[in-house]
């Protein structure tokens, strides 16, 4: 081979090589582009660009009455990016920007800003942080200062909207309306109706920049859609009502555990649901929903036992009943009364007494032949169930059924009473709301309406659940019974001169979550309406003592809380009519009884059928009731040595009465005593004047 057939091999062998590496090349280039173009090139665009989520602003709830129970406050992050300023703009206003942030802000003087607003524009920062957090009237302020109001392609203003969820009653009614958190758990209204107040996020493309700073790209914005609000039945000045009331009487005994529901009677709607747990440090805050959590009712549950028996015509409220001393033997087990020595009493006067045995005896003698008749009389009540109330979390009830294992000869008499079944109080509050509501049963609910900018889009309605949960007679017995517990039984203590209460006490003890029975752990509960004979409210009561606590009976630790709350709420409310034992009261007129001389009043009490004591005859009297709440009258007190009350007195009467006193009598106008200078009890000394004001 010659030196130029050599050099020529080589030269080919060299141009082989050259192509064959070329090839390669262009084949390994085509196959990324096929197999691994896609992800490279969506790679190489995050590492530019960005999608970021533009939050919709979470709906609001109120009240009926329009208070604000949750919000959401909107709240901002403002960036500036000075490269789209001109000169002449920014140099012109850029004192007046630095004097306006340091009035608003007040936390540097007005050349530190200046200062640092025209380090940021020298350097031409595209995306330079002017604050964080930033409340809606301060950004709305902000961007309507020099230069920024001149929005963001000549003024650089830059705003990341954010919000935040805030209660401003804070604990009220915490559980029941739930406080949304972003990567959180979210409990109450806030779970429940989610997918209502949320609305839909929108988005926006980012692009970044030299220097590592994203800039949003001009025209990518996808507007979020607000969520809606909720309308929700509950009453914030019942709420707090309840919240005070409950709170009170846990810290005065020192309980675990209570709830409060106030629930309207027609509609079911549920105006206080107050839910207060014992924490480490002894206070007391709204941390589980314990209306939804099933327990043994107790006595509370023998309306259910009544209804039976009077639904089946099994017996009527007159007819008798022997208590046995207050005990007596089902099987191998020995029933006992919390306070022994009943006797033979009418049906009706067990109840208010609350005879565990004579509960316990009827329904073992009516059902223990045929258990699933009673069984029948749940079902339809709906204790078997949820109750279906709009709010996520409610635990299902549980009641026994013959061929069960925990099923025996004993379960059906201590079922009667209160006892192996498990309710909520929720269920019990909707059972007594029935018989307030003359037989029919409505689902509770708390929400009233969904609303999108102020407009009305659902409305909520009452939900009837059973149209008669008994027959009339059924349901009269039945109320009767109730207003004897605040009568003559029970709950005689808690009974007002003012309007008329019907309800019954529970008081279980507690065997469940690790608690045995000797754990001497207690349920106390009331649960009534109010005025009984024309019922506007149902409250029900559930308290949880600690192991071995004083008090625990639900006549001295629950029912105190439903009268605290119909008291407030009776004082709060005008125009109802219905019968009082002792005031009347329909709109702005009130009935009042003035002290006066005896004469007087013989001649009203004669007419009346009555007759002033001739022992008063010739005192001042004042008119009070007894603890029947019969009308009486008495003496007026008159201690020596203290200034009496002459108010509603003639002229003649009080003068007497005071210058007996040793009292100077200053007199201004003609009638009667309607206002004294010195209030009645304080100590008189002696000459010391008095004006009289007379109508």
């Amino acid at each position: 081979m010659t030196v130029k057939q050599d050099i020529r091999f080589r030269v080919y062998v060299a141009f082989t090589c050259i192509c064959l590496f070329g090839l390669a090349i262009i084949l390994k280039v085509a196959y990324i582009q096929v197999n691994e173009g896609p992800e490279l090139r969506r790679l190489a665009k995050d590492m530019h660009t960005r999608t970021t989520i533009l939050p919709a602003e979470r709906g609001n709830i109120y009240t009926e009455q329009g208070a604000l129970l949750c919000s959401t406050i909107p709240q901002f992050d403002v960036h500036v990016d000075f490269s789209v300023i001109k000169p002449d703009t920014f140099n012109k206003y850029v004192d007046a920007l630095a004097a306006g942030m340091a009035d608003l802000f007040k936390d540097k003087p007005a050349a530190k800003y200046k200062a640092a607003l025209t380090d940021a524009y020298k350097k031409q920062s595209r995306y330079w942080l002017l604050k964080k957090n930033l409340p809606y009237y301060d950004y709305q302020a902000l961007r309507s200062m020099p230069i920024f109001n001149k929005g963001k392609r000549r003024g650089g203003f830059i705003e990341d909207p954010k919000i935040k969820r805030i209660n401003p009653h804070g604990m009220l009614a915490y559980r029941t309306i739930g406080l949304w958190r972003e990567n959180s758990q979210t409990v109450g209204m806030e779970r429940t109706y989610d997918s209502v107040l949320r609305g839909d996020n929108g988005t926006r493309v980012e692009r970044k920049e030299t220097g590592g700073v994203w800039m949003p790209v001009e025209g990518s914005e996808v507007e979020p859609q607000n969520g809606k609000d909720l309308v929700t039945t509950l009453d914030i000045g019942i709420q707090e009502v309840a919240e005070h009331a409950l709170k009170s009487v846990l810290e005065q005994y020192q309980c675990k555990y209570g709830t409060c529901i106030v629930m309207e009677v027609q509609t079911g709607k549920v105006r206080a649901l107050v839910n207060l747990g014992q924490q480490t440090d002894g206070t007391y805050w709204e941390d589980l929903n314990y209306a939804m959590m099933p327990t043994e009712p107790g006595s509370t549950f023998k309306l259910v036992t009544l209804l039976a028996l009077l639904n089946d015509k099994y017996i009527n409220i007159n007819q008798k009943v022997d208590c046995q001393g207050g005990t007596a033997r089902f099987g191998n087990l020995q029933l006992r009364d919390s306070h022994l020595g009943l006797g033979v009493l009418s049906i009706k006067d067990a109840f208010a007494q609350s005879s565990n045995v004579a509960m316990a005896k009827l329904g073992y003698q009516y059902y223990a032949s045929n258990p699933k008749k009673y069984l029948a009389q749940l079902h339809m009540l709906g204790l078997d169930k949820k109750t279906g109330i709009d709010l996520s979390g409610e635990r299902a009830p549980r009641v026994k059924h013959p061929g069960q294992s925990d099923w025996s000869a004993t379960t059906l008499p201590w079922m009667a009473y209160g006892y192996e079944i498990q309710i909520t109080p929720l269920h019990t509050c909707m059972v007594y709301n029935a018989i307030a509501n003359n037989g029919r049963m409505v689902r509770p609910y708390l929400i009233s309406e969904v609303r999108e900018y102020g407009k009305t889009i659902k409305k909520f309605e009452p939900k009837i659940i059973q149209e008669a949960v008994g027959d009339t007679s059924t349901i009269r017995q039945l109320q009767d019974c109730m207003k004897e517990v605040a009568i003559t039984g029970t709950a005689k203590h808690i009974r007002s001169p003012f309007y008329s209460i019907a309800g019954k006490t529970g008081t279980a003890q507690v065997a469940d979550k690790g608690i045995k029975y000797s754990d001497g752990v207690y349920q106390g509960s009331f649960v009534g309406y109010f005025p009984a004979d024309k019922p506007k409210y149902t409250i029900a009561v559930v308290i949880r003592t600690k192991p071995r606590s004083g008090a625990y009976y639900g006549g001295t630790i629950a029912a105190p809380v439903f009268r605290m709350i119909a008291d407030k709420v009776f004082a709060a409310s005008k125009g109802w009519v219905g019968p009082l034992d002792s005031i009347a009261q329909h709109g702005d007129k009130k009935l009042v009884a003035h002290n006066a001389p005896a004469a007087s009043y013989d001649v009203l009490m004669r007419r009346m059928g009555g007759k002033v004591p001739e022992a008063t005859a010739n005192h001042i009297i004042r008119v009070a009731t007894d603890s029947n709440n019969k009308v009486v009258v008495q003496p007026a007190k008159v201690y020596a040595g203290q200034v009496p009350d002459v108010s509603g007195l003639g002229l003649k009467d009080a003068v007497y009465l005071l210058e007996k006193q040793g009292m100077k009598v200053v007199v201004h106008g003609r009638g009667k005593v309607y206002a004294q200078s010195v209030a009645p009890g304080t100590k008189i000394n002696k000459g010391q004047n008095i004006v009289l004001q007379l109508s």
